[in-house]
This record gives structure tokens, sequence and C-alpha cells, in this order.
């Protein structure tokens, strides 16, 4: 382990950190709260420590992937330990470990919560909450190699797989700054277009920004205790619900859109599966859902916004969906466990794994009936390696353990099984709600504390895809080579 550069690192996720918090600072000014001096002290703290830190550059940046995924799973634990103390200090939230909680449950871009008043809290303090999923959409990782010159070559791409969702990272990606750069401005330049569209909608400034940077994160905090429902407005929450899609599909979509690489966008089969199942599970719940609504349209926007809000994993809500028949139901959990595309901002099983399985299967299939026959699984019209699909089947088999060990290991509450069940998949797979006492209109607050716990776990594993933070965990991968 490379131990020197890992600090490196994390000297620099302080640092950025830090700087973050100056901007609720300035929010709590702006305000008049006085709760601003927490983000103003411990902000500084972070800058002051980081730049002690990444001072003494590394003389060396080589990084295996070993190395890649530990500096990862420890900035995101940092990020959400440091990240909690001016929520907890302030007494907005005054036991530690629900500070935590909302913390992680923040840059993990989750959006679950233990507050059962969200209205209660500063602006400062939303502001804090709403930018915790902005900085952790696209990654911190990411935006360090962004920065840092010195973090490209194998170092960085080590650094960018641990990060990046889905299968697999194209390990020739030319130019690694360049293209980390590429991917923020993007992400920075869909979020302004969302704040202004939400603007022009009426919505104030604070709400345009704090649900802006909720939706580009796919992580749904909101600023009022009825989430998007506050706003009765269908043009908001339709801004909302295609803003919430757009975050959800693989960010090198609009890579090839910006190159106008036309053609290769036709053949990307993840993102044709994606909005066929948005365009799916659409129709299947309008119709379910119409003896309730007892109208066509709102049928088909409740539908639309809470297939887009499941799918892309950000947990927005604008109606209580414990009042839905149980078909819907279903469908909710199947859309939580499926989640959006690799290499979007959201979380979830990712449809490219869900697609590759169902080839594999197709294939295995096709075997039976011609075993003779030499069958390949294909995507995007290339062969994919047999070590991807074994990766894939692996990560499915550590995916399900996870989600019988958790389910188990919270269940010491008490609580009936759709309540431990739903929550498990909700923080898994960084949705935010579940169904029950965690469903749209309910929260996190009544968990032990050894539950909350077992959910940050979990928010975090599922967030960067189970490896890197299982690894941290591991005494063997802290041995020198």
């Amino acid at each position: 382990m490379n131990k020197r550069t890992l600090i490196y690192i994390l000297g620099w996720v302080m640092f950025i950190e830090g700087l973050a918090m100056q901007l609720s600072t300035l929010v709590g000014l702006f305000y008049g709260e006085k709760n601003f001096r927490y983000f103003l002290y411990i902000g500084l703290a972070l800058i002051v420590v980081g730049l002690i830190v990444v001072i003494n550059k590394p003389k060396r940046f080589n990084m295996s992937r070993r190395d890649g995924f530990a500096a990862t799973a420890l900035s995101w634990i940092m990020l959400s330990v440091f990240g909690a103390l001016p929520l907890s200090l302030s007494g907005q939230i005054p036991h530690y470990i629900d500070a935590l909680f909302e913390s992680v449950s923040g840059f993990t871009t989750t959006g679950s919560t233990i507050l059962e008043n969200i209205e209660a809290l500063d602006k400062c303090m939303l502001f804090w909450r709403a930018l915790s999923h902005f900085l952790g959409g696209m990654g911190v990782i990411v935006f360090l190699l962004a920065l840092i010159p010195k973090l490209g070559g194998n170092a960085g791409i080590n650094l960018m797989k641990a990060e990046s969702t889905g299968p697999e990272v194209d390990k020739t990606m030319p130019r690694l700054r360049s293209y980390a750069m590429l991917l923020y401005g993007i992400y920075i330049g869909l979020t302004v277009i969302e704040i202004i569209l939400l603007r022009c909608g009426g919505m104030y400034w604070f709400d345009s920004v704090t649900v802006a940077f909720s939706t580009a994160g796919t992580g749904g905090f909101a600023s009022y205790n009825n989430s998007m429902a506050y706003f009765h407005s269908y043009y908001l929450q339709g801004v909302v619900s295609v803003f919430m899609m757009l975050f959800g599909v693989n960010f090198y979509v609009y890579i090839l859109i910006l190159t106008k690489k036309i053609k290769h966008i036709l053949k990307l089969e993840e993102m044709w599966f994606y909005f066929g199942l948005v365009a799916f599970f659409t129709v299947v719940i309008a119709i379910n859902i119409y003896s309730i609504y007892k109208n066509a349209f709102d049928s088909f926007h409740q539908s639309f916004f809470y297939v887009n809000s499941m799918l892309s994993s950000t947990g927005y809500a604008i109606e209580d969906t414990d009042k839905w028949p149980m078909l819907s139901k279903a469908m909710v959990c199947i859309m939580t466990c499926i989640g959006a595309c690799a290499g979007s901002t959201g979380g979830g099983f990712k449809v490219s794994r869900v697609l590759i399985l169902l080839k594999e299967a197709r294939k295995e299939f096709r075997l039976i009936i011609h075993p003779r026959n030499v069958e390949n699984v294909r995507m995007n019209g290339k062969k994919v390696s047999h070590e991807t699909t074994r990766n894939v089947s692996v990560y499915l088999i550590i995916y399900i353990l996870f989600i019988i060990v958790s389910a188990s290991l919270i269940s010491i509450n008490g609580f009936d099984f759709t309540t431990n069940f739903t929550s498990v998949l909700a923080t898994l797979n960084n949705t935010g709600p579940g169904f029950s006492m965690v469903g749209s209109a309910g929260n996190f607050a009544k968990f032990s504390v050894f539950s909350k716990i077992v959910f940050c776990f979990n928010m975090i594993a599922g967030r960067l895809e189970l490896y890197p933070l299982l690894l941290v965990f591991m005494p063997r991968a802290w041995r020198k080579n």
C-alpha cells in the first residue's frame, strides 16, 4: 500500500471539503443565521490541515488498483465524518450518529433521512445537505483528477476505476485529466440549465439551487417535509422528472453528443434499454394507479415522476406511494434494484449489469439447445470479455449477500419485514425512500444506533459498488507488496 500517496490524496479531499463548507458559511451570513460559524471554523481547520498535508508532495504517484480502492473508500468515509460535524455541533442534529447518517446519505447521494422536521433546519444546513449531493454525484476523486495534474497515468486510472460506476472502465482512456474536466463541465452545465429552468417556473433562487444540486447528484434531499409535493406545479415537477432521467444516463452519451458522434450513440444498447425501462414502468404504473387518481394525465404525471426518481436513484416524491396498489410497489422495488446507467450519477445494480446478465442467460439457453454452437455476449456490437461477465456474476452474488446480511442485522429492531427489507434496498442502492416506516412520508429516525451504522456502511458500499469499502476492512490489503 502506497501510504504516502494515500495521505496526500486525503489531504486534498480535506482541503476541498473545507472550501465547500465556506459556501454554506456565505449562505448562513446571507440569511443572518448564527450557525454559519460551525461551517466557517470547521472548514478553515480542514483547509489548514489539508494544506499542511499536500505541501509535502510524494516523489512518486504510482498507485495500484488496491491503492486506488483504499484512497477512494477512505476519502468518502472522511468526507462523511467531517461533514457531519457542523450538523451535530450546531445542535441542529444533536446526536452525532444521526448527523453522520445524514452526512453519509448526502455524500453518497442516497437521500435517506432521520429528520422528522426538515423545515426546522437553518438555510445554511439545508444548503450543505444539497451541496453534499452535488459533491458526491460526480465524485470528489473525479474532481481531484481534473484538479491535480500529477494524478494521471496508472494512478489516475486506478482512482477512476474505484469511483466510477458500472462493470468496467476503459483501460485505454486517453488524457484522463481532460476527460475528468469534461465530465465535470457537463455535470455543472446540466445543473446550471436546471437551475435556470426552475427559476423560470417561479421557484425561488435558494430552492432552485438546492433542488438542482439534489437532482444532479441523484440524491433527493429536499428542503421541505413533503419533498417535491411542496411545489404545486406540473411544470416544476416535470422539469425535475426530465433532469432526473438525464442524470441517470451514462455521461459518455453527452461526450459523444458534444463530439458529434451521433452514429456511436445509436449503438449504445444500455441507453436504449434504460429509456425502454422508463417507458415500460411508466405505462404499467400509470395504468395500475389510475383507479386512485381517476385522471389519465395525473396518473401519467405521478408515474413518470416516480419512475425517473427510482430508476435514477434520486428518491424525490410527490405522493405517498404507500397508498399505491401492490403491483406498483413491486415495480418500485424492482426499479430500486436496477438503478441507473453505468457512468451516471445514479445508484443501483446498474442497467449495464442487468443487460449483461440477461444476455449471458440467453447465451446459456441457446447452448442448451445447440451445445456445439459458439456463443458470445456482445454489447454495443463488441464482444464482452469473459472477465467482465465473471465480474458481473460475482458482483451479483456479493450484492445479494449484502442484502441478506444487512436485513438480518437490522431485524433486531423488531420492525415489520417491509420496513426492514425496503430500508436495506433504499440504502444499498442509494435510492432514499422505501415503504412502510421508511416510505416517502416516513424516515429512518426510529432505527437503533447499530442499525444506522449498518445503513451508513451500506450507503458507502453501494455508492462505491462494494469492493473499495470491503477492501479497506481486509488486513491483507494493508500489507506491503
